[in-house]
């Protein structure tokens, strides 16, 4: 039983991945856990906080953010296309 109560503990701790090239509008998106509305705008570190960021030749690949309601791991990946569409425009 020990091994059940620890498989399960495990897999809460797994973070969820959020592709931004697949987020319409102003960048925000639910929760996966709680759908709490996690928005770039908001810069209190109420709703979330960043965890931890990966620059890979001065850019942004990846950003590990923490809800701020229920404590779930988002990883947020896309960024080398959005900044690659910016600079189309």
């Amino acid at each position: 039983m020990a091994n059940k109560s620890r498989n399960k503990m495990n897999n809460t701790n797994v973070p969820h991945k959020v592709d931004l090239t697949k987020i319409d509008g102003d960048g925000s998106f639910p929760c996966p856990k709680c759908r709490t509305t996690i928005s770039p705008e908001d810069e209190s570190e109420q709703v979330y906080k960043i965890i931890n960021t990966k620059v890979i030749n001065d850019q942004l690949v990846e950003l590990v953010i923490e809800c701020g309601n229920c404590g779930t791991s988002i990883v947020l990946t896309g960024f080398e296309t959005a900044v690659e569409g910016l600079a189309g425009k």
